[in-house]
């Protein structure tokens, strides 16, 4: 019997190794032997950034959850893709209008959920233990209080900016960079999911990895085995270097510009403010041939303590479109001119104009 159990034992063991080592003959090699990254990623998922405050340290779903969750996707696509009624109503003065913005169909959130190691995950952020972004500082919060705001989030219908001294409206310079059709941050470091445009395409030689992000036209070039830039080279999505750890190609970013955060989570920008140091470090592993392991782990001044997490990139036989942003585009325009409305509004209706007489 003790035989029998050993042996058994035996096989296993043997039946686990020969599929570690065909997993391991499935990643594609460059000719240094490193695994060859090159191929288009489509991240699309269901798997939420931050985790519900309910879950607290729970990282896994059940099977169960995961179809409801998927399930109820698949109702929300099938809602928003119906005939709206021409008779409905205008909304009201102030409304958040971002889900009648455009029809369902132009949104690709995908309609699953990943899975890591076989097993759904509560959320892509990991760290901190509750999948929750970490507190803002005190002098964060400050001045988060007076940045620029998008006018469909946030706002109550008046010209707030002339009380508060904003100058978000003054003119497209003013705007965010998203608005602008210039960059987006959350599309390209730490990379997450979003609301469509999730395609990556990655080229990778003995020198270098182009990261080519779909969502706002954005080109990352990583040098490897190099070292940073001055301080005084910056850029949206930052300086970015890598090294080899055994598989794993860890990529290593600083120097960004001021005007571009990484995180838009709080539904602002931090154009014009000062920032302290930020580091992004993002690790690209094989899992197969036909999937790899992103990770990212962000040390950020602005915030009390580092956050990162983790999500698959599966390999998709679609291509980036153009992320043609402006093309017949006048809400820029109808923006600066509906800015221009309430600024008469309010001063006609004699409200506080900061710096006014």
């Amino acid at each position: 019997m003790r035989k029998t159990l050993a042996l058994l034992s035996l096989l296993l063991v043997s039946g686990a190794g020969v599929a570690a080592a065909a997993a391991a003959d499935e990643i594609p090699r460059t000719p240094n032997g490193k695994p060859d990254f090159t191929g288009r990623y489509d991240i699309r998922s269901l798997t939420p950034f931050e985790r519900r405050p309910e879950r607290g340290e729970e990282l896994v779903l059940s099977p169960e959850e995961a179809a409801e969750v998927e399930a109820a996707q698949v109702q929300r696509v099938l809602a928003g893709d119906a005939d709206s009624s021409p008779d409905r109503p205008p909304p009201e003065k102030g409304a958040f209008i971002d889900s009648q913005s455009y029809n369902y169909a132009w949104f690709d959130p995908g309609h699953t959920m990943f899975q890591i190691d076989g097993k759904y995950r509560t959320s892509i952020l990991t760290n901190p233990r509750n999948g929750r972004m970490p507190p803002l500082t005190e002098e964060a919060q400050k001045n988060r209080g007076s940045l620029p705001r998008f006018i469909w989030m946030n706002d109550d219908g008046t010209a707030w900016w002339l009380e508060s001294g904003d100058t978000p409206f003054d003119s497209p310079e003013t705007m965010v960079l998203g608005v602008r059709c210039i960059y987006q941050p959350g599309a390209s470091i730490p990379i997450r999911t979003i609301s469509y445009n999730n395609l990556k395409t990655l080229v990778q030689t003995d020198d270098y990895l182009m990261i080519h992000i779909e969502w706002m036209h954005w080109t990352r070039v990583v040098r490897i085995d190099s070292e940073h830039s001055p301080a005084a080279y910056r850029s949206y999505s930052g300086d970015s270097i890598a090294r080899w750890e055994g598989d794993t190609l860890v990529v290593e970013t600083k120097n960004f510009r001021r005007e571009a955060a990484p995180q838009m989570l709080h539904g602002r920008e931090s154009a014009g403010v000062p920032r302290g140091a930020m580091k992004v470090v993002e690790r690209f592993s094989p899992i197969d041939g036909q999937s790899l392991l992103y990770q990212f782990e962000v040390e950020d001044e602005e915030y009390t303590a580092p956050f990162g997490g983790e999500m698959p990139w599966p390999k998709t036989d679609q291509y980036n479109y153009e992320y043609a942003c402006h093309e017949g585009n006048y809400s820029m325009l109808g923006q600066l001119r509906g800015a221009r409305q309430l600024e008469k509004e309010w001063i006609d209706a004699g409200k506080p104009v900061k710096g006014g007489e």
